[in-house]
């Protein structure tokens, strides 16, 4: 650590430190005036919010959070980077994702800031037979191609050779991944692939392509099937391992070659501390794997923004989300970042998205300069602390899978399956409660937005693990919605009847609007009940306004047509109502019952 001089410049040094003691003892008279009565580490336990995998975040890291020593960049570890200078030195290579053989798409990227291609090939993407159609005019010296062609792996690698020895690119100028992945293509589809088969390609590579490689270990399928972070890692090393196993095992490759072809694939989302620390976690975690194996080095990585984070409704707000996971990828050392477009789970992206997914990247390089800075997030108590306790929850994840034989026996156990779907289950509680908010879907709907609409995309390779959305519930919800549109002319109606003046009803007015909006429910805040087009009522005030009203005012509304009455907040004894919404309900059975109610189908 480097000691800087005194200078005279001394802050607060009439002042003695504050201790870790005194700041609990603060928080302790906060939580007293809220009427929790607690002290010591228990006050610091209640601001603490926890996290998936069995983790916390604290309100507070010091200095006392310190842990093991992570290393330099490029130096195993490899916590802060694969490489000397940082995984984000100069920008790190932007992969644009191709679906379809789209005219003008895949130059327009290259001339535009993308630097490498990801073309999706075969069952759910560009047939293998228009590669050299759409690679026309493409630099193959210059751009790397990395492909996912599923169980056409072997006939799209061989044509890609092609292509590349026909327009006279050397062997040691091709650069890119073959994008081999039998796990992962059967955690996709449920059906087993060969592996023996993938090997002659990597030795090939090894031996006559070194910009080249043969296999992608792809944990997206389990991050989209609604796995955790720890979960998505110890996915990916369980495979890895078994790619390791399976590509030494006859002999034709070290294992120092065989760790050379290997990339990982790994989801960036919105809660970009968590994306940070598992990137950094990843990279501890192969370096011990591939120590043990006796051929230490460090992971190449490749994040790709969370399809499960994307939302069908308010689709503009994707922009935001996926700036958000970008910036968490670049800060996490990720060397190779795709951003998907903010309209990807409407179908095929426009020129527009495309443009604004590409240039998410490169206003953070070259306008927020977050290039030039070597691992950022670097000393931090809070990171450093978090990867830490990622790191081991992965690696315990990964044990697990170990013990139950490896990744092919874990998956076709159904074990992996239903781990992932108890974490998921856990997660879609929270976000029908709204404790993990969407904003456009579960928080802040605009039900007055006009769809966007896209060309469809092909459909994905199905069949094995389920994939998830965050906003799959409500989406559900808001799809009635627009079938009674369709069928009626309009939306399903609530009145939102206010008592009292706006400091009484306002807050609890905003709340009940936002919750039956997020279900596709119009909310009717002006005029009476009788010419509101509803047949239900919510009533909207303060606690003291319910208890003197709330009875006489249900009463009133039943006898002029209210089929069912509820109230704004938390359950109580009030006469004519017939059900509560507040915060921390579960919004979406609320809403779905609402909708029954109404008819709604």
């Amino acid at each position: 650590m480097t000691v800087l001089p005194d200078d005279g410049l001394s802050l607060a040094a009439e002042f003695p430190d504050a201790t870790h003691e005194q700041w609990q003892h603060l928080v302790e008279g906060v939580l007293r005036k809220s009427g929790k009565d607690v002290s010591g580490t228990a006050a610091e336990d209640a601001l603490s919010t926890a996290l998936e995998d069995g983790l916390r975040t604290r309100p507070l890291y010091t200095a006392r959070d310190a842990v093991p020593e992570p290393g330099l960049p490029g130096f195993a570890p490899y916590v802060r980077g694969g490489r000397p200078e940082g995984s984000t030195a100069g920008g790190w290579d932007l992969r644009q994702r191709h679906t379809a053989a789209a005219d003008g798409a895949v130059l327009a990227d290259l001339e535009n800031g993308v630097s490498s291609l990801w073309l999706v090939l075969g069952a759910g993407g560009i047939p293998v037979p228009e590669l050299e159609r759409v690679l026309d005019g493409v630099h193959l010296d210059l751009a790397p191609v990395v492909l996912d062609a599923g169980r056409e792996v072997e006939p799209a690698a061989w044509e890609l050779l092609r292509i590349c020895e026909e327009r006279g690119v050397s062997g040691d100028a091709v650069r890119g991944n073959l994008g081999a992945d039998p796990l992962g293509l059967e955690a996709r589809t449920g059906q087993a692939d060969a592996f023996a088969a993938l090997v002659p390609l990597a030795r090939l590579c090894a031996e006559r392509h070194p910009g080249l490689r043969a296999l992608t270990v792809d944990a997206l399928p389990y991050h989209e099937a609604g796995g955790s972070a720890a979960q998505e890692l110890g996915c990916s090393l369980a495979t890895g391992v078994a790619y390791l196993r399976g590509l030494t095992e006859t002999g034709e490759l070290t294992m120092e070659q065989a760790c050379g072809q290997l990339e990982f694939r790994y989801a960036a989302t919105a809660d970009q501390f968590l994306t940070i620390a598992k990137l950094r976690a990843a990279r501890r975690l192969w370096a011990r794997v591939t120590e043990v194996c006796g051929a230490p080095s460090a992971q190449v990585q490749h994040a790709v923004t969370s399809p499960v984070m994307m939302t069908r409704r308010d689709p503009w707000v994707n922009m935001l989300r996926t700036t958000v996971a970008t910036l968490a990828a670049g800060v996490g050392g990720a060397d190779a970042v795709t951003v998907l477009p903010f309209d990807d789970a409407l179908g095929l992206p426009d020129a527009f998205a495309r443009r604004i997914a590409r240039n998410t990247s490169t206003i953070l390089i070259e306008e927020s300069h977050l290039a030039r800075v070597i691992d950022p997030a670097g000393g931090s108590w809070y990171v450093e602390r978090l990867t830490d306790e990622l790191a081991h929850a992965g690696w315990e994840f990964f044990q697990r899978i170990e013990q139950r034989g490896g990744q092919a026996a874990a998956l076709r156990s159904g074990r992996i399956e239903r781990d992932l779907a108890e974490t998921w289950e856990a997660r879609a509680g929270r976000l029908a409660k709204r404790r993990e908010p969407v904003t456009g879907v579960s928080e802040f709907p605009f039900l007055a937005e006009q769809p966007v609409v896209r060309e469809p995309a092909p459909e994905p390779r199905s069949g094995g693990l389920p994939r998830v959305r965050r906003d799959e519930a409500y989406e559900a919800l808001r799809a009635r919605s627009d079938a009674h549109l369709a069928a009626t002319g309009s939306r399903p109606r609530i009145f939102l009847a206010a008592l009292g003046p706006a400091a009484a009803h306002t807050a609890r007015l905003t709340f009940a609007s936002n919750l039956f909006q997020a279900g596709g429910i119009e909310p009717v805040t002006e005029g009476v009940f009788e010419e509101s087009g509803a047949t239900e009522v919510c009533l909207c005030s303060s606690d003291a306004l319910y208890e003197e009203q709330a009875a006489t005012v249900a009463a009133g509304l039943r006898s002029a047509g209210a089929t069912h009455v509820s109230l704004a907040g938390r359950p109580g004894q009030y006469a004519d109502v017939d059900s509560y919404v507040f915060a921390g309900c579960d919004a979406v059975a609320v809403l779905s019952a609402t909708l029954d109610r109404m008819g709604v189908c």
